[in-house]
């Protein structure tokens, strides 16, 4: 999907957003629904998590979702969430993703404006190239910087044009983009991480349009701390 495109959608979502926000506000104002009705009607929306968005089909990208974000996460029906924080995920978010049968694969980076490291981010593309891992929601604190790099290597591997994926970058990380994030992402060898993957075989995905990812026949996945029955 073009970053032009992906856009558009969100555009459209905002719109429709905004539609219906001018549209409960007009009701009550008009004298609409009661009090009690209109609190009946928000306990049943949906709350996405912070910064959250479709990569693509099967895959998403957020910020750290919280309790209230649950139900929402529910109707993605993911198989595995990849945790890109080095602090301990709550108990109350390990007990929602054993109740929904959820993998949790924790690939701990530092929240800092350090050097990003190679290796975890290679790790998080081995999960994402895996038939196994979806769908899959990927995501860090505020769903800016480590996620931002994930999903920006990703796209390399995806032959995104390097400005396409600054541009991607910069949507989410907004005034908070970082130098040292562009920088790690223009360096990374993607031709070192295909080489790697020369041992994989294709398969194809039920998503969309036959969308080709790759299944590892002789390299595990890391440990996921909760595995799916």
């Amino acid at each position: 999907m073009s970053v032009i495109l992906w856009e558009k959608q969100q555009k459209i979502k905002e719109i429709k957003k905004n539609k219906k926000k001018k549209e409960d506000e007009d009701c009550n104002n008009n004298g609409g629904k009661g009090g009690d009705e209109v609190n009946d009607e928000n306990d049943d929306v949906l709350e996405p998590p912070i910064n959250f968005s479709m990569v693509e089909e099967g895959l998403y990208r957020s910020g750290f979702p919280e309790p209230s974000n649950f139900s929402f996460i529910e109707t993605l029906n993911l198989k595995s969430i990849i945790y890109l924080c080095t602090e301990p995920y709550p108990e109350e978010h390990l007990k929602f993703l054993e109740r929904n049968n959820i993998r949790l694969f924790q690939l701990g980076i530092e929240g800092t404006k350090e050097s990003v490291p190679e290796d975890v981010i290679s790790k998080a593309l081995r999960i994402l190239m895996d038939v196994r891992s979806y769908p899959v929601l990927v995501h860090c604190k505020r769903g800016k910087h480590r996620t931002g790099c994930v999903i920006g290597c990703l796209r390399k591997l995806q032959n995104w044009r390097l400005s396409s994926v600054f541009e991607e970058y910069q949507h989410f990380a907004g005034t908070k983009a970082r130098e040292t994030d562009k920088k790690f992402m223009e360096a990374y060898d993607v031709l070192r991480m295909r080489q790697s993957l020369y041992s994989l075989i294709y398969q194809y995905h039920g998503y969309g349009s036959n969308k080709r990812r790759l299944l590892d026949r002789e390299e595990s996945l890391p440990q996921s701390r909760i595995k799916s029955s």
